[in-house]
């Protein structure tokens, strides 16, 4: 229920912060309003299926019972396997064997060459991957709230431009909150640094 959020009633935003927060704040409209009320994770830009009506309390309940969607994940071990204590996690790869054989060779075995690999990717990346899910966030976002507001396309060619001043530009025209949340989405968020050592 902290998952941050933001609430809309059809254009006007209503509510942001924990999912618990805009849940309780979009409650009261849920009989009423003429607008459709949607709820938004703020990480992903993707509607969340929050059943708003009847009472606070039994809207509290059925939000304590949702499960916000979750990647696919391998099935759980009886025994937690790599080192938990320092945020290792095991998960399957698969490699063909010339693969296997060239991580072998390495120093320190598999494990470890993965993980140099992986944060040399990283670092090469100069921040390809927080634009791309800031764009998927961000249109996911638009098509949900103005898809059928004028200069929609030239708002998504600007998006995936990586181009937010055409992006704002070409939403001028949008009601205010919806311009502003999508621009807000649009922006790569801060990647964590990491600070664990091998």
């Amino acid at each position: 229920m902290a998952i941050p959020c933001t609430g809309f009633a059809g254009a006007r935003k209503i509510a942001s912060g924990s999912l618990a927060d805009v849940a309780l704040a979009l409650n009261p409209l849920a009989e009423t309003a003429k607008d459709p009320l949607l709820i938004f994770a703020d990480d992903t830009g993707t509607v969340l299926d929050i059943d708003l009506r009847g009472s606070t309390a039994d809207m509290l309940y059925r939000l304590t019972r949702y499960q916000a969607p979750q990647p696919p994940q391998a099935p759980a071990a009886a025994k937690p396997r790599g080192r938990p204590k320092l945020g290792v996690i095991a998960r399957e790869v698969t490699l063909l064997p010339r693969h296997w054989d060239w991580l072998a060779a390495q120093p320190g075995g598999a494990s470890q060459a993965l993980r140099r690999l992986v944060d040399q990717a990283r670092k090469a990346d100069g921040g390809q991957t927080a634009r791309r899910l800031a764009h998927e966030r961000a249109y996911r976002v638009m098509a949900a709230l103005a898809g059928d507001y004028p200069g929609f396309e030239d708002a998504a060619r600007a998006l995936f431009a990586d181009d937010i001043d055409a992006l704002a530009r070409a939403a001028a025209p949008w009601p205010q909150d919806v311009r502003d949340y999508a621009v807000k989405l649009a922006q790569p968020q801060e990647q964590p640094q990491d600070q664990s050592r091998e």
